[in-house]
């Protein structure tokens, strides 16, 4: 319960932040911490579910938002993670973007990456 409610401050204060400021901004204040090493899946798994079940409780928690939460969940415990951007192909008139938080190249948060074209990543540091 304590990691959750945790996670659920985390996805508030990212929410709130990029309400108020720039995605840039959020990002830097998101990566400030020293994260080098590699996560285990444990630890993934732990902090999709947390991030996930708290954007429930989180008006507009979109794909960026818990994408950067996770981020900083996981720089917390000294592992590295990246934002990775995309866009989705063929869909006419209107784009849509995603976000996904990956690490070691596992997927932690996002879904599949199927149908999307991958625009750019974020990387801890």
């Amino acid at each position: 319960m304590i990691f959750l409610g945790r996670c659920l401050l985390v996805v508030a204060a990212v929410r709130l932040g990029l309400t108020l400021l720039s995605y840039n901004r959020v990002r830097s204040l998101v990566t400030r911490l020293d994260a080098t090493q590699c996560a285990s899946m444990g630890e993934l798994r732990r902090v999709a579910w947390g991030v996930a079940a708290a954007a429930r409780f989180v008006p507009n928690a979109t794909c960026l938002t818990q994408a950067l939460s996770g981020q900083y969940m996981l720089a917390r415990q000294g592992n590295a993670s990246k934002i990775r951007i995309g866009i989705e192909r063929g869909t006419g008139e209107q784009l849509k973007a995603h976000a996904w938080l990956v690490s070691d190249n596992h997927i932690v948060l996002g879904g599949s990456i199927d149908g999307f074209a991958h625009l750019v990543d974020h990387g801890s540091r």
